[in-house]
């Protein structure tokens, strides 16, 4: 599966190289474009441990660029965004009736807001992508197979999303408290129940993460759902016992963290759940039905394996 050192550097060289070009000419440099080419040339260039990690991590430096690459392609220009329809129908499904009126799940959590429930969701939701690395990293190092069927769900489960937000564009429930029904395309990405968080520890931390939002209106499928249930399902594969524990009350403190701070309804992170189950039951099935891929699996786990056996 290894590609002549020459030949495999001219070809990761020239995609770098055509990176850079492509989103120059969509969306302008920023410094994380070239620190993302900085750190695949790193890695390349460090053999074997630095080449073997950017092999393995492949799949969630595509997620990245493709997610940084929608902002070129805002979904709102593609169909109709779903602002009072969506608010309505969580109402409806998932209401709370306080003193006659019927709220949303959002709003009723926020009726008894404090800074003990901003900190703990903070924490939360400033970990929904650590942790997927973190215990990709375990299962690189320790099972390099299980790691890269765990990489393609986490990458299958995001494009699945991707889709979702294409065909579905909505709004926040943020967007309904500050702007109302009305459809403002030019609406920035904004903390909203996070930034309280922020004022806690004194640091800007969601409100910088959000100023860099691919898009405002792509709140279904909430994929803040759908990261944690994969990380579950294959700690639960690899057969962690206990950690999987952890990994269980990770998903459900970021689930409800989303609804808390007003970023997602629950019927986003329903969306988000069925992303992760139905990319880990393709992937399944492909595992199991399909020779080829479970020959490209064990081929790619060879390549970055630290050692000759199978973990």
């Amino acid at each position: 599966m290894q590609l002549p050192v020459r030949k495999e550097g001219l070809a990761l060289f020239s995609l770098l190289a055509v990176y850079l070009v492509a989103f120059e000419c969509m969306i302008g440099y920023r410094l994380e474009h070239f620190l993302l080419v900085a750190l695949c040339t790193g890695l390349y260039l460090n053999e074997p441990y630095g080449r073997k990690f950017l092999w393995a991590y492949s799949a969630f430096i595509l997620y990245w660029i493709i997610w940084d690459g929608m902002k070129a392609f805002p979904n709102f220009e593609f169909a109709r965004v779903h602002i009072r329809d969506l608010y309505e129908f969580e109402k409806h499904i998932f209401g709370v009736e306080v003193e006659g009126r019927m709220l949303t799940p959002n709003e009723w959590l926020a009726l008894d807001a404090s800074k003990g429930k901003d900190f703990l969701a903070g924490l939360f939701y400033i970990n929904w992508v650590p942790v997927p690395l973190v215990f990709g990293f375990y299962l690189f190092v320790r099972r390099p197979y299980v790691f890269l069927q765990f990489a393609f769900c986490f990458l299958l489960a995001n494009l699945i999303g991707f889709v979702g937000y294409y065909l579905y564009p909505a709004a926040p429930p943020w967007y309904v408290d500050h702007y109302g029904f009305d459809f403002d395309p030019s609406t920035p990405g904004n903390a909203a129940g996070l930034a309280r968080f922020d004022a806690i520890v004194g640091a800007g931390v969601f409100e910088g993460l959000y100023a860099k939002s691919s898009n405002v209106f792509a709140a279904f499928p909430s994929l803040h759902a759908a990261y944690p249930l994969v990380v579950l399902i294959w700690g639960m594969k690899a057969g962690l016992r206990s950690v999987n524990l952890v990994f269980g009350i990770f998903a459900l403190g970021i689930w409800w963290a989303a609804v808390y701070s007003g970023h997602h309804y629950v019927v986003d992170l329903l969306g988000g759940i069925v992303c992760a189950l139905l990319a880990w039951v393709l992937l399944e099935w492909a595992h199991h039905r399909w020779p080829a891929y479970r020959n490209v699996l064990e081929r790619y786990a060879s390549l970055i394996s630290f050692s000759a056996r199978e973990q």
